[in-house]
């Protein structure tokens, strides 16, 4: 008898590092357990409200580790590296059909058994312990410098085994962007699919107000997002307006950098931002970053975006030079060159279309998400299976190709 397997019938274990907060990894686990009804949640530490938690996975359990009861650990759980090493091999996932992980670091070191399909979906091959490492310990400053580093590089040494002995434990990696896939082969040397992560554009949209004289940036402000570059290079041009939306660390810098051609909003709410988004002539993005969903918020409004020309928003920002331009690359994070990029941005405004933008913004969909990911996991499941039961066979629901 031919058997059809579908979502619906799986008993799939997600497992993913962390939920300190719902972001764009957390965003990727929800829409994972919506194509896998049947899923069950394993993760290190969960310091979600349960209405974020609700939202988020429904009621469907979520495992945590033993150092999620640790007293306080929402302060320092990101030190806690070497024990969440076996931490995550801690938990039993052995009953599953198939174990799809949620990998920026350690979920994908979940140990499973020899008949389990375990597909990852990589965000990144650990930054901080492989091709940034020089660049995390040397930002490690402070009292007892010489010493933190010393821990760190030691530290580093042991995850980078560890890291190392989990790869041939994967049976399918998939990669959130081919920047991402070419990571993971320098660091890995293993192939990787690329499916691209959900993104809710059915949430932005063009809006009814038209374009204005001013650009926007929306983001934490932390080091790497460079919001004090974008100000200053906006300071420099003060024929200009940049409306600046987000709150964190950076932000005394980024006051000291803002012209009066500079308006800063603190942290806005999501209506204020969109608002912003939808009537803003363009949106600045200075961060290097694995993928980068802000970016394609702001094409969903029908704004072009600046941006670097490599890493992740090379994918998702089209460049003056192609057809179709949604935005205006720029190759180094300095002053001089983000300023030349919205130099020829101001220059060439008629190239851009609002519904160019749109479109290129519908390529990274929820339902694109759900689709690719349905037909990996069962492409990968016929595959491993096929040797031994070759009449069953992967069947994907209507619900899940609409």
């Amino acid at each position: 008898m031919r058997l059809a397997y579908s979502p619906a019938d799986l008993d799939v274990g997600i497992v993913h590092d962390w939920m300190p907060v719902v972001a764009g990894a957390e965003r990727v686990v929800e829409q994972m357990a919506a194509v896998f009804p049947r899923s069950r949640i394993y993760t290190l530490f969960d310091f979600l409200s349960e209405d974020e938690r609700r939202a988020l996975v429904g009621n469907r359990p979520v495992e945590v580790s033993r150092l999620n009861r640790l007293p306080g650990v929402q302060r320092y759980y990101r030190y806690l590296l070497l024990q969440c090493t076996r931490a995550i091999e801690e938990f039993d996932v052995t009953g599953h059909d198939v174990v799809l992980s949620s990998s920026a670091a350690l979920a994908k070191g979940v140990i499973t058994s020899p008949d389990q399909l375990h597909v990852a979906y990589v965000h990144s091959p650990a930054r901080y312990a492989w091709d940034l490492t020089h660049e995390y310990i040397n930002e490690l400053d402070g009292f007892a410098a010489g010493l933190k580093r010393r821990a760190a590089r030691a530290m580093m040494h042991r995850f980078r085994m560890w890291d190392m002995r989990t790869v041939a434990q994967v049976d399918q990696y998939v990669a959130n962007s081919e920047f991402i896939a070419r990571r993971i082969w320098k660091t890995w040397r293993r192939e990787a699919q690329v499916i691209y992560p959900p993104v809710d554009t059915s949430a932005f949209d063009l809006g009814t107000a038209p374009k204005e004289d001013f650009y926007f940036t929306a983001s934490r402000m932390v080091p790497y997002k460079r919001i004090p570059l974008i100000v200053e290079a906006f300071s420099q041009r003060p024929h200009l307006r940049l409306v600046v939306s987000g709150d964190g660390p950076e932000m005394e810098k980024v006051k000291a950098a803002a012209g009066p051609n500079v308006t800063l909003l603190g942290h806005a709410p999501f209506d204020v931002m969109r608002d912003h988004m939808q009537r803003a002539r363009g949106f600045v993005f200075a961060a290097r970053e694995d993928f980068g969903i802000v970016p394609v918020e702001a094409q969903a409004c029908g704004t072009p975006v600046i941006a670097l020309g490599h890493a992740g928003t090379a994918e998702t920002v089209r460049d003056l030079s192609m057809d179709d331009p949604t935005g205006v690359w720029f190759h180094d994070q300095t002053v001089e060159e983000l300023g030349a990029a919205i130099d020829r941005m101001e220059n060439n405004l008629d190239a851009f279309t609002l519904e160019a933008c749109r479109a290129n913004a519908m390529r990274f969909t929820v339902e694109r998400f759900r689709k690719e990911l349905a037909e990996h996991v069962g492409a990968s499941l016929n595959g491993q299976r096929q040797s031994a039961v070759p009449e069953r066979s992967w069947s994907l629901p209507a619900s899940v190709r609409a």
